[in-house]
């Protein structure tokens, strides 16, 4: 019997960015893209084109460049936030518009102060706005694990007979358990008329560490699409996580009716790149792509995986992608090596004379460090793509002072705005020195709220990736920066986040 095929809905670039911090360049999200599409994922959730024009921009850049996985930009069901979703989509080989509005009791009284009525009736006319750019329409039912289940009926009768071809049924707060959730989905394709014309998808976040659970649950009652993250990245505690999702399915390929299209070797370095990209280090137990995932320390398991793989593995390491990222480059490697291995990492060149900035940058990196792996060219790529308008502060020079029984100091050289400035300060260690020199100089105002350094690849020698947020006004911003001096690495991460507050305006982050 042929299994049904299990729509794999990434919204890692909408959803997984409303993450604190974890904002991403339209380079980043252009490059998380095509590796999406390289794992061939069937939508890309792009993100929230009425956000801001950054926003439309990256949508409708993602939309030019992705030809086999459908690009959908997410919208308010507001004709304002469709039409610009729509113009977003409209390069797109296939695009989609996912419009949504608020059903649960609290939401519609306290948030959208509308009537069940005038709720229905404004959906109805989003579907039909959306239906002007495009076939694919999804309505997506905001906090529909806590909205009535004979409105929920009403609306999406509605919203089927006014032509949504995706039906989502979102736990948007993470409330659900996976029985109760399982039989909603189930009442809902029951009971709404016309249910078999439509995808049934569901969207879980993580609260009560159950985002998984429930959208595998929905799957048995009949969903056929899950939305989902790389990492299980979002706001809050999360979103259901790609990776755990599509390895359940195909490895309990006895259990459940369906199969996805995943390259399933393609996971890890899509898990990773998200990682560097965003600066959300993957915790080592995590499930699929941790880096204990498939490490076997008791002696008991040891001897059994060597005697028999199965007798403790249920999946193989190289299935989803280990081991797949070997050493590539090294410092005799030339620019047409170079150049090469950054297009089969779908990593864009602009020009040939970004080409040899980034090749300038990567010898100098091979003289500090023996091998390349792929992640270094992710990082050093990823300094490479703030662009000079982009780049408000900058850092020129720096020394570095730590002595036992002395205070450390650090003397910083930036440029701020185009005026170079030096400094030195003290600290109770060099990086604290080093941001405050940065600071006695900028005099952001900013909190740093998170610090944090993770080695890029394995040996002494390795990059170390330093993630630092910092909070201002109430806005929150991540800043990466790599080197192998990780002090270093910190003035350029402190750097990047300072850089991304000033350049960047407050957007709106819907909840689905």
């Amino acid at each position: 019997m042929k299994k049904e095929q299990l729509i794999i809905f990434d919204t890692t670039l909408r959803d997984g960015e409303q993450s604190p911090g974890a904002s991403m360049s339209r380079d980043d999200k252009l490059r998380i893209a095509r590796q999406l599409e390289r794992m061939r994922v069937d939508v890309i959730e792009a993100g929230f084109a009425a956000a801001s024009n950054g926003d439309f921009d990256a949508v409708r850049s993602i939309a030019e460049t992705i030809k086999e996985s459908t690009v959908c930009s997410l919208a308010r069901a507001n004709e304002n936030d469709i039409r610009r979703a729509g113009e977003a989509v409209r390069p797109a080989a296939r695009g989609r518009i996912h419009t949504f509005i608020a059903t649960s009791p609290i939401h519609m009284e306290k948030k959208l102060r509308m009537t069940p009525d005038e709720v229905v009736a404004q959906a109805v006319k989003a579907v039909g706005w959306a239906r002007e750019y495009t076939d694919d329409v999804e309505f997506s039912a905001e906090d529909a694990g806590r909205s009535g289940i004979d409105f929920l009926c009403r609306i999406f009768e509605e919203v089927i007979r006014a032509g949504a071809k995706t039906i989502n049924v979102p736990d948007t707060v993470g409330y659900n358990v996976p029985e109760q959730y399982a039989a909603t989905l189930r009442t809902l394709i029951e009971r709404v008329p016309n249910s078999d014309r439509v995808i049934w998808s569901v969207h879980c976040h993580n609260d009560l560490g159950l985002a998984v659970s429930n959208s595998l649950a929905a799957v048995m009652a009949g969903a056929r699409q899950v939305e989902c993250t790389i990492n299980g990245l979002g706001e809050r505690a999360g979103n259901a996580s790609l990776e755990e999702i599509v390895m359940a399915v195909r490895t309990r390929a006895d259990v459940f009716p369906v199969e996805t299209r995943i390259d399933a070797t393609q996971i890890v370095p899509a898990s990773k790149l998200v990682s560097q990209v965003t600066g959300y280090p993957v915790q080592p137990n995590k499930a699929i792509v941790g880096a204990n995932a498939f490490a076997h320390e008791s002696g008991i398991h040891q001897d059994g995986v060597l005697k028999h793989r199965e007798t403790y593995e249920i999946m193989r390491a190289e299935d989803v992608g280990w081991g797949a990222n070997k050493l590539v480059l090294g410092k005799h490697s030339g620019r047409n090596a170079f150049r090469s291995r950054l297009q089969d990492l779908g990593i864009a060149i602009g020009s040939e004379e970004q080409l040899n900035h980034a090749f300038a940058r990567f010898k100098e990196l091979a003289d500090k460090k023996h091998e390349i792996f792929d992640e270094d060219l992710h990082a050093l790529m990823r300094d490479e793509s703030v662009t000079p308008e982009a780049e408000h502060f900058r850092l020129i020079a720096s020394r570095f002072h730590s002595e036992t029984g002395e205070k450390p100091q650090a003397e910083i050289t930036l440029t701020m705005d185009g005026s170079e400035k030096s400094t030195c300060a003290e600290g109770s260690g060099p990086v604290d020195a080093a941001f405050k020199a940065i600071e006695s100089i900028v005099d952001s105002g900013c909190q740093l709220l998170l610090y944090s350094v993770n080695a890029i690849t394995t040996g002494t020698d390795a990059q170390g990736e330093v993630t630092v947020r910092l909070a201002r006004d109430g806005r929150v911003m991540d800043g990466q920066g790599a080197d192998t001096d990780i002090i270093v690495a910190s003035a350029k991460a402190y750097l990047n986040a300072l850089n991304k507050l000033h350049g960047s305006a407050r957007k709106l982050n819907p909840q689905v």
